[in-house]
C-alpha cells in the first residue's frame, strides 16, 4: 500500500462524521464557508444540541486529521491537497465493534463504533452503501494476514453469493467471528481459522443453530496504515 493510500484512509468517531457531513453540507448547498458559531448554530438547528465548546473540540480534532482549516477570519474550509485531490472521491464506511456487535452487527446505527474514510480508488465497482468494517481481534486469520487490531471491510450479505470457501463475519448466538466458511454437510456448517497459532480450532454450527452471515470479505486493511 502506498503512501497515497495510506493517507486516505483514517477512522473518525460518530460525532466528527457528523460535523464534517455538516461542514459539507453548508458549503455545498448554500454556498458557505461556516465559522465555528455558524456551524453551531446550523448543528442546533437540526437537532445537534452541542456546546460551542464542544463544536470546537471537533474542529480542532478535524484540523489535527488534515480534513479542514480555517483562514484568518476563522471560517472553515474543507481541504484539498495532494491526498485530497478530490474530498467527493473518499467515502465514509462505519466500523462495528467485533467483541460486542451482537446480531445487529451491520445494521444498527447505535452500535457504530466510528468511520472509516477511504478512497473510493479501493473499491471500484462497490456498492459503498453495503460496506462495513470490523476491528479484528486475535490472530485466528493470520495466515489471511488479517491481524490484531486490522479493519476488515465486508459487504453485507445479501444471500445472493456462494459463500462456500470464502471468508465471512459470521455471527453465531450473539457472538461475532472471522472465519472461512465451508459446508460440511447438509445440515452442518463449519467456520475454520486460518492461524499460526493452533490453539484455534474450528467452529461446527448445525443449520437450526442461532446465526446469521453479516458479511463477505473484501478487503484488509491493516491498522498500522490507519491514522487515529
Amino acid at each position: 500500500m502506498n503512501l497515497q493510500v495510506q493517507n486516505k484512509i483514517m477512522i473518525l468517531t460518530a460525532k466528527q462524521q457528523n460535523i464534517l457531513e455538516s461542514i459539507r453540507e453548508l458549503i455545498d448547498q448554500m454556498k458557505e464557508n461556516p465559522t465555528s458559531y455558524r456551524l453551531q448554530k446550523f448543528l442546533e438547528s437540526q437537532g445537534v444540541k452541542d456546546s460551542l465548546k464542544s463544536v470546537m473540540q471537533v474542529i480542532e480534532s478535524l484540523e489535527k486529521k488534515d480534513l479542514i482549516k480555517r483562514d484568518k477570519n476563522k471560517k472553515i474550509y474543507l481541504i484539498e491537497n495532494e491526498n485530497y485531490t478530490n474530498f467527493k472521491n473518499i467515502f465514509s464506511v462505519p466500523v462495528y465493534g467485533l467483541a460486542s456487535c451482537g446480531e445487529a452487527l451491520a445494521y444498527a446505527q447505535d452500535n457504530i463504533d466510528g468511520f472509516l474514510q477511504i478512497s473510493k480508488a479501493l473499491f471500484r465497482n462497490k456498492d459503498e452503501s453495503l460496506l462495513f468494517a470490523v476491528k479484528a481481534l486475535g490472530d485466528s486469520m493470520d495466515k489471511e494476514k488479517i491481524n490484531d487490531g486490522d479493519y476488515v471491510i465486508f459487504e453485507k450479505y445479501e444471500q445472493q453469493e456462494e459463500l462456500d470457501g470464502k471468508i465471512v463475519v459470521a455471527v453465531v448466538n450473539g457472538m461475532a467471528t472471522i472465519k472461512r466458511y465451508k459446508k460440511v454437510s447438509e445440515d452442518v456448517i463449519g467456520l475454520f481459522p486460518k492461524s499460526t497459532n493452533p490453539i484455534h480450532q474450528p467452529i461446527f454450527i448445525h443449520k437450526s443453530d442461532s446465526f446469521i452471515f453479516a458479511g463477505i470479505f473484501r478487503k484488509v486493511l491493516p491498522v498500522k496504515y490507519v491514522s487515529l
